[in-house]
């Protein structure tokens, strides 16, 4: 890299010649003069080639670039799948397969070259127009299929070159999977737990991303409405990580202290992270883990969930959701899969799975718009949101306090939180080993 190439670049199209020159001439710390070949004047048109970001930095910064080069072409990085845009990109493949004369490819093994692209894409309904990475399949696959000694490249072989892929690049995935098995990591995959949450996040590492679970914790206490995001306080969460917190805290405010402060400290932590901590996918897991410690509800560790909110509870896309998906299943397939197990994602994030074949063979992810839905599907409830049952019960286990039998745990959340408003506004100067209970039916809110 020649720190001067830029500036040596303009001032060849500025005076549309190359001259010569040494760098002491050039920065003028030479003192004396000595003989120079002549300029050699050119005629050319030049085309940079380069991402959005370097780009919008030149204009800004560099009034000369503008003048220089005048006409721009944004290229998409992928295209809209339909069955004619599906044969267009099946003769793409093709065209490459011919031009680096390699073998030909069946028409299974073009369809599961075309799935892995609109994968990488990260939308199903798109394709990816990498072709680098594309001729880099292409050559695997048929590397594969010399192996095998096929003489035309199929599906199982375009599978054996991305799960060669996935293995060269792995290591740190299986590094991360076997501390979770091993218990060095807490990732609990059975049973209940309150305040605590499967949170799903995704690392990337240079061109591969791989999912983990990752635990959230919740704690609520007496106090004055303030919910602290541990991550913050140590500068450990980045900036969309805390106007994601800062969100579900004012959601949380406006839900269940719209008349009346609540009168109630919490915090929120990811657990034994050592890193940076950004992005908001995981702020309707940290307000499941809210609502659990609030309203004394135990959340199934058995399920995972992933997801955004916004002000008004309702649940956004996020991005990586095949690699969260994924990366929960597996540590739950080394434990044991029990059908129960399962992952919460946002409703829009439905048309962009596009799982491996032995995690698509199962029912394994629900899909929700709103928070109530999450919370239904995250509470003590079945998956289905139906009420609890002891084991050979046929009639539906009655809540705790007197609740009506089989009340979701969104109408807990809500019942809890109104009992605590309650008590502030009668007793407020009342310690917290002195805070009351909420009142059973037919009794009063002093005795019971």
């Amino acid at each position: 890299m020649s720190p001067f190439a830029w500036d040596g670049l303009k001032r060849a199209l500025n005076a549309r010649e190359v001259r010569i020159e040494s760098l002491e001439r050039l920065l003028s710390l030479a003192t004396t003069t000595s003989l120079e070949p002549e300029p050699i004047p050119i005629h050319l048109k030049v085309v940079l080639i380069g991402d959005r970001f370097l780009y919008y930095l030149l204009k800004a910064y560099d009034p000369e670039f503008g003048l220089l080069f005048k006409v721009t072409a944004d290229f998409n990085e992928d295209m809209q799948r339909s069955p004619d845009s599906d044969l267009l990109y099946a003769r793409l493949v093709g065209t490459l397969q011919q031009r680096e004369q390699l073998r030909p490819i069946d028409r299974a093994g073009v369809a599961r070259i075309i799935e892995a692209e609109a994968r990488r894409a990260e939308d199903g309904e798109k394709v990816s127009l990498h072709v680098g990475r594309l001729v880099d399949l292409i050559r695997e696959a048929d590397n594969a299929a010399t192996r095998a000694g096929a003489a035309v490249v199929g599906a199982d072989h375009v599978q054996a070159a991305l799960d060669a892929q996935d293995r060269r690049l792995g290591q740190i995935r299986e590094r991360l999977h076997e501390a979770i098995l091993r218990g060095t990591l807490l990732i609990d995959t059975k049973g209940a737990q309150l305040g605590q949450v499967n949170g799903l996040s995704v690392l990337q590492l240079g061109d591969y991303t791989f999912g983990a679970p990752t635990r959230i914790s919740a704690t609520a206490r007496l106090g004055s409405g303030d919910v602290i995001d541990i991550e913050r306080e140590v500068d450990q969460g980045g900036e969309i990580h805390s106007k994601g917190v800062l969100i579900l805290s004012s959601y949380l405010a406006s839900r269940y202290a719209r008349h009346q402060p609540l009168s109630l400290d919490a915090s929120l932590v990811f657990e034994q992270t050592y890193g940076q901590v950004e992005g908001d996918s995981a702020s309707v897991a940290e307000l499941c883990a809210l609502l659990s410690a609030i309203g004394d509800v135990p959340i199934r560790q058995t399920m995972a969930v992933t997801g955004s909110v916004n002000l008004h509870g309702q649940i956004q896309a996020i991005g990586g959701v095949n690699q969260k998906v994924e990366g929960f299943f597996d540590v739950c397939r080394a434990r044991g899969l029990d059908g129960s197990h399962g992952v919460v994602i946002p409703a829009a994030n439905e048309r962009d799975l596009m799982l491996r074949a032995d995690v698509g063979r199962r029912r394994g992810g629900w899909p929700v718009p709103r928070l109530r839905g999450a919370a239904r599907r995250r509470g003590d409830g079945d998956p289905h949101g139906n009420p609890r049952r002891a084991p050979g019960c046929q009639r539906p286990v009655p809540g705790r306090h007197g609740e009506r039998p089989g009340a979701a745990p969104s109408d807990r959340m809500d019942r809890s939180a109104a009992a605590l408003r309650h008590a502030a506004a009668r007793e407020p100067q009342r310690s917290l080993g002195e805070f009351p209970r909420a009142p059973r039916p037919g009794c009063s809110a002093d005795r019971c």
